[in-house]
């Protein structure tokens, strides 16, 4: 998807860039809600990320710009406001979602898949390779009949290998967007989890989804 992030505090904007683009997203950066406003005049973009408090103009006042203009792309607010009031205010100026610093990475991207699936009008949000179907709204996975219970943790996991899919992935790009921190290389965490996915998801003889890449990482294919 093609993504606005407005974002004043500029370390915070390039983390997030980083994020997105490993993620596959186009990402385009504004550093103020004016700046912000411009760029939306003038480009499509799928999902809107807004900081509320930035200089020129305000989240808040860039939101109810930009639905003015009938401009409708979903909007996420990105702010270290967490009051009531402030979720309510966003929402009420016209934002879709809100999201309070400091946040994960990958709840970040989960939001956005799914502002992006309510945009195209997805029926059903799920992932599917060969008989292995992920479902992202109720957060369930099945193998043919079979229902595989997951953590949390194993659920997002799976679905950054599925969505990847039959892209390789690496062990730093799943340690970023799984568990949005740096490890030191020699961490094996990366590799118990995958042995956990492997368990419950070959049972019985059944065929081998979850493969690794010599030198490179993981795949689902």
């Amino acid at each position: 998807m093609r993504i606005l992030i407005a974002e004043d505090n500029q370390n915070v904007a390039q983390e997030v860039a980083k994020g997105l683009r490993d993620a596959s997203h186009d990402v385009e950066l504004a550093n103020d809600g004016r700046s912000a406003i411009a760029l939306v005049e003038t480009n499509t973009y799928d999902v809107i990320v807004m900081d509320v408090m930035m200089p020129v103009m305000d989240g808040y006042t860039a939101v109810q710009h930009i639905r003015r203009q009938n401009i409708t792309t979903p909007v996420i607010m990105l702010t270290a406001r967490g009051e009531v009031e402030d979720r309510v205010r966003g929402l009420d100026c016209g934002a879709d979602d809100y999201l309070t610093k400091p946040f994960s990475m990958v709840e970040l991207l989960a939001r956005i898949r799914a502002l992006g699936r309510r945009q195209r009008g997805d029926a059903s949000p799920t992932i599917c390779l060969r008989d292995l179907v992920l479902d992202i709204a109720t957060r369930t996975a099945r193998r043919g009949a079979r229902k595989i219970e997951l953590t949390n943790r194993e659920f997002a996991l799976l679905e950054f290998l599925m969505s990847s899919s039959p892209t390789p992935v690496s062990k730093a790009a799943i340690l970023e967007h799984v568990w949005d921190q740096h490890f030191e290389s020699a961490s094996n965490i990366v590799n118990v989890y995958i042995r956990h996915l492997r368990e419950k998801l070959e049972v019985n003889n059944e065929p081998t989804l979850l493969h690794t890449v010599r030198g490179v990482g993981f795949v689902m294919k």
